[in-house]
């Protein structure tokens, strides 16, 4: 007699699945976490009290809240499937890069209390956190990625009105503080995610998530998304994610538009919108040239406060020191006394020189390789057509201290990517 082992095993591969699917504590934690994550600017809890980007205060407020709320919900997984050690064999499975670039994490943070070293709380914030929330949401439905898509679409909505508010009336809600001083000069909106740069990167891969992810949304939504956030994005002020977005972005939507009409598959709604943009754009870009909604962003072309030159200047810091204090890590007195000499009191703004200067360069070597495999491993697990706000993020975190620092950057864009380029963003017909 035959029998049917198809069943059975169906079955058993669901009950494998349902073992390691997020229980509903953590179902309803990973909500609060992403909000914290997205809402939670360093101006917002220094009104609330909590002096995270400063320097003084307590050591605890150095770490973001949802990066406190994320490793408790990590730490309640771990427990809560039953057996630690099968967890991690689950996780090792499902995202094994991930889990390297944990490790490599937890090992630099060792080294980095043992030798003295600066950025404890930057690995913690930077890293680790992104790591965790990524090995959280591997266990996912498509259930709660729509929640969190449709939490991401309502924050990010809130922030680019938030920063058009601010640009237009110059009344920053939320300034960017550090240890409770605004800085006076620097008038471009902060909005939920503080700093201008930060907005600008943040701003940048959602707009361009929104071209060739989040497949979910209508056709009619999304193009109102993208007016809004790309105006938001000259509000904000950043040059690098400016350009890049502009290049990019209408590269593909050249292509995509090619693409369309080669196959015929062009909706009405779809070239009803085009043909009154078209027709609209220019009047648009004469009333607000006009009435000087570019000149900010302008300005930033013309004066940048020493950015450009800061970016050259970086690499004679090299001159001081021997092969084999690059490779350890220099004295960091010896450091920061010739890169306040060279004027570069605001930090070294690449993540690679800053990191292999102030860690050494195998410990450099060492994220690097994690760092690239991760990503990898982010865009393998994502819809076709990731690579375009990956490419420009990865081209923007190069133009400033970003990853190599404190930042929450890499946790907002791997939940961005994780969301919106998840398999169940396309739309069932």
């Amino acid at each position: 007699m035959a029998v049917d082992v198809a069943p059975s095993l169906s079955l058993a591969h669901a009950g494998r699945a349902d073992r390691w699917s997020l229980d509903v504590l953590s179902r309803l934690a990973v909500v609060p976490v992403v909000l914290a994550l997205f809402a939670l600017s360093g101006g917002i809890l220094w009104v609330l009290g909590y002096n995270y980007d400063g320097l003084t205060g307590s050591s605890v407020t150095k770490i973001h809240p949802a990066t406190y709320l994320t490793l408790l919900v990590f730490a309640w997984r771990t427990v809560a499937t039953g057996n630690p050690l099968s967890y991690l064999g689950h996780l090792a499975a499902q995202r094994p890069a991930t889990l390297l670039l944990l490790a490599i994490t937890i090992l630099v943070f060792a080294s980095v209390v043992l030798r003295g070293r600066p950025n404890m709380a930057g690995l913690i914030d930077t890293y680790i956190a992104a790591c965790c929330l990524v090995l959280i949401l591997s266990d996912a439905d498509d259930r709660l990625i729509a929640r969190l898509r449709l939490l991401l679409h309502v924050i990010m909505t809130v922030n680019a009105l938030l920063g058009l508010y601010e640009f237009a009336t110059k009344n920053l809600l939320f300034p960017f503080r550090f240890d409770g001083q605004a800085f006076e000069t620097d008038l471009r909106p902060s909005a939920l995610q503080g700093h201008p740069l930060i907005n600008a990167a943040v701003t940048s891969t959602y707009l361009l998530s929104l071209m060739s992810g989040a497949k979910d949304l209508p056709q009619a939504r999304r193009f109102a998304l993208i007016g809004l956030q790309l105006a938001a994005l000259v509000a904000f002020g950043g040059r690098t994610a400016f350009v890049l977005t502009l290049l990019f972005g209408g590269l593909y939507g050249l292509r995509a538009t090619y693409l369309s009409l080669r196959k015929g598959r062009v909706s009405l709604l779809a070239a009803a919108i085009a043909i009154l943009f078209a027709g609209l754009a220019p009047v648009a870009l004469t009333v607000l040239i006009s009435q000087g909604f570019f000149d900010a962003l302008a300005s930033r072309f013309i004066s940048d406060g020493g950015s450009a030159n800061a970016r050259i200047v970086m690499f004679e810091l090299f001159d001081h020191f021997s092969l084999s204090q690059i490779i350890i890590g220099p004295d960091i007195e010896v450091l920061d006394s010739w890169r306040r000499i060279y004027g570069l009191e605001w930090g070294i703004e690449n993540p690679i020189i800053r990191m292999t200067l102030y860690q050494g360069a195998f410990v450099t070597l060492l994220l690097a390789i994690g760092f690239g495999l991760f990503m990898h491993e982010i865009a393998k697990v994502s819809l076709p057509g990731v690579w375009l706000p990956m490419i420009v993020w990865i081209l923007v975190i190069n133009t400033a201290e970003s990853i190599a620092s404190k930042t929450t950057m890499l946790t907002k864009f791997c939940v961005m990517i994780l969301c919106l380029y998840h398999p169940s963003t396309i739309r069932r017909r």
